[in-house]
Parts: structure tokens; sequence; C-alpha cells
């Protein structure tokens, strides 16, 4: 008999349930998976990332499945990945993520987006590209948000600790890399989020790819209560000239001509840059459909599976419920807000040089959340005017914005590398 009871200890000690009730944060991180799964299947927020991204959180989160060895990848001693254990000891998981921690799958990602993005109307109105460059104000307002967060957030923690009696811990701040990681959530650009963040602070990837992807699905949310907060309902209101037709000869030599610039100004963006151009020059050039069609489906689709799986799978409870990870969510928050009112305000001033041509709603699609945030500047625009249609006049800044997150993110690798 006693033999059997050993036998149930031992089932219970080795079990999941056993590590959940020492430590309670696992159920919180299972909770907060099953939440995002929600999101994803029911609500249908930017489903294609965020549910791999909540299974590998739930993944990570069972107690003794071991699903990702972290400690492979940061030796303590060089700071550098463990590669030798990683192949000799590491499982899928692992081997997955690699693809991250090597930048492999982000530049992928964005031949994919090339694939499916018309730069026709930015070509037609180079004008909206001022207006994607306005948006990215949202990145570097809240590097130095995130740089400083420390000493505001210290003195009320002193306050109330003195005060009250408390315990509670002071944030370490956040160093240059950190912020500048934290910052790029503002471009509302995942891919993007995540290649700086892999370079810049691996051990922040987690938090703000849940941060990022999160944000991008919620933008027909947060972005309408901004933009009709700073505009008048006669600006939401004014119906925009239509965009003159763009040549394909146009649309061949931008992407090749866009790379060259971009690439010598700043090397740092070139990888992204690059795949993204390379993706929309075989989609224009008409001579690699075969191709064109690989990367914008079944190339796109595997490597989505990729990057939000193992993604996910580094947002155990360990490391995820930390006030740093608060931080990262209200910091990511505020830099989508700022990145919108930038657009919008710089759109106003836009439509006040035209004289009332310009609709500044067409200024929140400067995020890089292609096409939503278009979609957003269109839905806002025809409540006030059904007349309105300003889709495509969106499509512009919003196509900008992801060219304008790549080179903001080449910008913060090249002064924090």
């Amino acid at each position: 008999m006693s033999a059997f009871f050993d036998t149930i200890a031992s089932i219970w000690q080795n079990s999941g349930f056993n590590g959940i009730a020492a430590d309670p944060r696992y159920l919180v991180m299972i909770v907060v998976a099953c939440a995002l799964l929600y999101l994803a299947i029911v609500k249908e927020f930017e489903p294609l990332l965020l549910l791999p991204i909540a299974f590998g959180m739930l993944l990570a989160n069972l107690p003794g499945s071991g699903i990702i060895h972290m400690q492979f990848f940061i030796d303590t001693a060089t700071g550098h990945p463990l590669w030798t254990d990683i192949l000799n000891s590491g499982g899928l998981a692992d081997m997955l993520y690699m693809g991250v921690k090597l930048g492999i799958y982000p530049p992928l990602i964005f031949l994919g987006i090339g694939t499916m993005t018309d730069f026709g109307p930015l070509i037609s109105n180079p004008k909206s590209l001022l207006l994607g460059a306005a948006a990215q104000i949202g990145i570097f307002s809240t590097f130095f948000m995130a740089k400083y967060i420390d000493i505001p957030y210290n003195a009320v923690v002193g306050f109330l600790n003195g005060t009250f009696g408390w315990n509670i811990q002071a944030l370490a701040p956040f160093t240059g890399p950190e912020a500048a990681s934290i910052a790029i959530i503002g471009g509302a650009d995942g891919p993007t989020a995540i290649y700086v963040t892999s370079i810049l602070a691996s051990g922040l990837l987690g938090s703000i790819a849940v941060a990022a992807y999160s944000y991008m699905a919620l933008v027909p949310v947060i972005q309408p209560p901004i933009m009709k907060a700073l505009t008048t309902k006669k600006e939401r209101s004014i119906v925009m000239t239509q965009l003159r037709p763009v040549s394909r000869t146009e649309k061949i030599i931008f992407p090749i001509l866009c790379t060259i610039i971009i690439s010598l100004i700043l090397p740092d963006s070139a990888i992204l840059i690059g795949m993204l151009m390379l993706g929309n020059l075989m989609k224009e050039s008409g001579v690699v459909e075969r191709i064109n069609r690989t990367a914008g489906n079944e190339l796109m689709n595997i490597i989505t599976i990729f990057l939000g799986l193992s993604v996910g799978c580094t947002t155990s409870a360990g490391t995820f419920l930390t006030p740093r990870t608060v931080l990262i969510v209200i910091l990511g928050l505020l830099a989508f807000c700022f990145g919108t009112a930038g657009g919008v305000l710089f759109g106003k001033l836009m439509c006040w040089a035209t004289h009332g041509k310009v609709n500044p709603l067409i200024g929140s699609a400067g995020v890089s959340a292609v096409p939503m945030a278009a979609r957003v500047s269109q839905k806002v625009g025809q409540a006030e005017n059904p007349q309105n249609f300003l889709l495509m006049h969106a499509m512009g800044p919003n196509v900008a914005g992801v060219i304008g997150s790549a080179v903001a993110a080449g910008i913060l690798i090249n002064i924090f590398r």
C-alpha cells in the first residue's frame, strides 16, 4: 500500500498541478493566454499571429513542459547563445526560436508583405510620405519616456513605501537598447518590433511582441477617439480628389530606387527595406508570378506560424509577470497613441497648407498597421460624410508608415547595437 501512495505522491510531485500550486503565476499566465486566444478566435483580433503567440504562451506556462530553454540563448558569461547546447539538447521551440534570434523571420515576413502591398497611392501622392514620417513621432517620444520612466516611478514608489509602510520594489532603469525596443512598438509593425528587440533586447521579446500585436489588433478601438478629439467635423468631412493613375513603369522603378536610397543612407535598414521592396518588385514586375504567390502565401504562412509560436514560448511567468512588463504595455500604448496623434496633427497642418484639400484623418494611417489603419480612416471619414472615400488616400500614408518604421528601426539599431 505504501508503494501505491509513494507512486501517487511521485506523480503529484512531477505534475504541472504541483508546479502551479508552488507558483500561482503560471495560472495567471494560462488565463492570459486563454484571453488572447479568445480575442484571436472570437473577436478575430489579428488572429494570424495572435493565435500562435497565445498558444505558445499557453505551452510555455504549463509547468514541467520544458517547451523552450531560454538559458541556452543568453549565456550569463558571454551574453551569446550557446549554440552547441541548443543543437544537442534543444527541442522544437528552441529550434524555431533560432529564426527569431538570428533575425530570419521578420525580413521574410516583410517579403510576404511586399507581395501584398500596392505602393500606387504613395507614388501618386508623394506628400503622403510626410504623414508616414510624422506618425513615427510615437517611436522617438516613447524612447525618451522609457529611458527615464524609472525616475517618476521610483518617486511614487518611495512615497507609497514611506507613507504606508509598503515594500514595493524600485524599478531599475531601462537601458538605451531596451528603451529603443519598447519605443518601436509605436510603429505598429509587429515584425519590425520583433526584429529590433531580437537584436537589442532579446530578454524583452515576449512582452514587446504581445504588446505590439495586441495594439495592432486594437487599431479600430484605439484610433477613432484620438482622431475625433484632434479634428473638427468640418475637417473630417473633407472630400479629397481622386488620385492620378500610376504607370507600371513607376511601380517597377519605385522599389528599386527606394531600396538603393534608403540602404545607402541607413545600411541597418537594408534587410527590412530590401525584402519589402523585393516582394513588391516580384508583384509589380509580373514575370515571377509563381514565386510571388509562394512568398505571399505558403512562405508567409509558414513563417507566421514559426514566428508566433516561438515568440509566444518566451513568455514564461517568471519573466513576463513583472512591473517592467506592465510598464512596457503602458508605454507601448502611449507610443501607439502618440504615433496616431502625430499623423493626424501633421494632417491638419497639410490641410491648412493646401487650403482644405487634405483630410487630416488620413494622417492616422501613418502608423504601419496595413491595411487596418487605412480602413479606420475610411470608416471615421465616411461616418461624417457618406460621400467620403478616403481608403486609397489613406493607403499612401499607411504604406509610408511601413517604410518609416523600417527606417526608424535602422536608426535605433545603428545607435544602440
